[in-house]
């Protein structure tokens, strides 16, 4: 499974479910007495569980350096998604975040789900394909979509898996009882946070694009063709520091999210 970084995972879900939960609703949350949060990084979506129930909320992840962080919002154990730490039907509900896509056998892990749940199993799950992103920089919106295209095409699991879950909870043995879709939107603008600007300086450096380029390489660019495409960034990258300086930039990208649920046979 590839691994993320605690300020990684913490930029990207930060917020996630501050402007509606109601795609969550199918998980019956309101029923549950124990939920069981695998995958769970920094404990963002354990946060949500914790607050939406009145159940006991446990969450597992690998990393002991994000259960650190995860810890201070739930109870936390360590653990492996495709051998979890617990007894059969130690739960009422297994749910996961954004972590099937980074599987190379997805349908395996919710098996295992399946087996420490008596009820429910359920997956928020993205299609990174089809992030849109709209910026006031011109040139950001398709070089965006390039990056991410060549970025994709060199990940070895199912990055668009969420729009198509449901087949992997059928080859798990699991009955699809619905699946909702969440559309995750982040908007940079004035004021500028410290991460915004952070992000602005990572993409004047071609940073960025540098922590990928295993990545993109693997999936077909060529050396020149990387070499271009972050020379483009870079620059804009300049072009969005000016306009943060002028405080006229704004950026706005959606992710959609796909939450699905299964019953125990």
């Amino acid at each position: 499974m590839r691994e993320f970084s605690e300020s990684y995972l913490e930029r990207t879900r930060d917020g996630m479910w501050d402007d509606s939960r109601a795609a969550l609703e199918p998980l019956a949350l309101e029923s549950c007495n124990r939920i069981l949060d695998v995958g769970c990084g920094t404990g963002e979506l354990s946060r949500v569980l914790d607050a939406e129930s009145n159940a006991e909320v446990v969450g597992c992840d690998a990393d002991p350096t994000l259960l650190g962080a995860a810890s201070e919002r739930v109870s936390v154990v360590a653990g492996d998604a495709h051998r979890l730490p617990f007894a059969d039907d130690s739960f009422d509900l297994v749910v996961c975040q954004a972590l099937l896509i980074n599987l190379p056998d997805p349908a395996a892990a919710l098996a295992e789900f399946a087996r420490v749940s008596s009820d429910r199993v359920a997956a928020v799950e993205p299609n990174n394909a089809a992030v849109e992103v709209d910026s006031s920089v011109t040139s950001e919106r398709a070089l965006e979509k390039r990056a991410r295209n060549a970025y994709l095409d060199g990940v070895g699991t199912d990055v668009s898996l969420g729009s198509n879950a449901r087949s992997a909870f059928e080859s798990a043995g699991l009955d699809e009882l619905e699946t909702r879709r969440y559309d995750h939107v982040r908007t940079v603008e004035p004021p500028y946070s410290d991460a915004a600007l952070l992000a602005a300086r990572r993409k004047a450096t071609g940073s960025g694009l540098a922590d990928d380029r295993e990545t993109m390489l693997a999936g077909g660019q060529t050396e020149v063709e990387y070499d271009e495409l972050r020379g483009a960034w870079r620059e804009m990258g300049r072009d969005v520091i000016d306009q943060m300086e002028a405080r006229t930039y704004r950026r706005e990208e959606a992710v959609p999210f796909f939450v699905t649920v299964g019953q125990i046979p």
